[in-house]
């Protein structure tokens, strides 16, 4: 694996992941307060997604170059496509904030950031760790992931329920806030997909 020195693909995973949670951070923090301010919010976000798209072209273009890799070829590119595809989740969201207008969080939308965050948190300590060549330690992690992603599947059901039995929502709100949680779930299930990807790279390094 990647014990004896760095190794340049261990680097890239690594970079990759710090990206994906640097993105998680601002993706969380950053304070929405009115129009101009979402629009920055959406293309800030489509700058660190524009960003991971160039760390993927580049893993790809050393990995037909490499003769040998730490681990599987396919493990490395599969791992970096799922951390692109939770940035790309999260540009999808705030593009569709930014077309919608949706100004206001409320307590759904900030549950499913949090645990989103939470695993980006877990992925960049799995990944380091398989720099580090401790496989054997990120099982816990790797729980810790599928956990939170469990706890965003009953967020959704209960974000849907209450948005369908509202009186008071009219139409065009629904449909606004019904593609919005469904695309914050599909970020929550690539990061699953990260959490499946790390545990398959464990059992055949182990």
């Amino acid at each position: 694996m990647f014990k004896k020195k760095p190794d340049k693909f261990a680097s890239y995973l690594v970079d990759f992941a710090n990206h994906l949670h640097e993105t998680a951070k601002y993706f969380v923090q950053f304070k929405i307060n009115d129009k101009e301010t979402l629009h920055e919010f959406a293309m800030t976000i489509k700058t660190y997604e524009s960003e991971a798209d160039e760390k993927v072209h580049a893993i790809i273009r050393d990995l037909n170059q490499a003769f040998i890799t730490p681990i599987e070829r396919e493990d490395i590119l599969q791992l970096a496509m799922r951390l692109d595809d939770i940035i790309d989740g999260m540009e999808e969201l705030t593009a569709l904030m930014d077309v919608y207008q949706i100004i206001n969080s409320n307590h759904y939308i900030d549950q499913f950031t949090e645990y989103i965050y939470k695993c980006s948190e877990e992925i960049v300590t799995s990944i380091q760790m398989i720099a580090d060549g401790k496989l054997s330690n990120i099982e816990p992690h790797v729980i810790r992931i599928k956990d939170h992603e469990s706890k965003c599947d009953i967020i959704y059901l209960e974000a849907l329920r209450s948005l369908f039995q509202d009186e008071q929502a009219n139409p065009l709100q629904v449909i606004k806030y019904k593609e919005i949680y469904e695309v914050l779930e599909e970020i929550a299930d690539h990061c699953q997909d990260v959490a499946s990807t790390l545990q398959s790279i464990i059992m055949k390094n182990a």
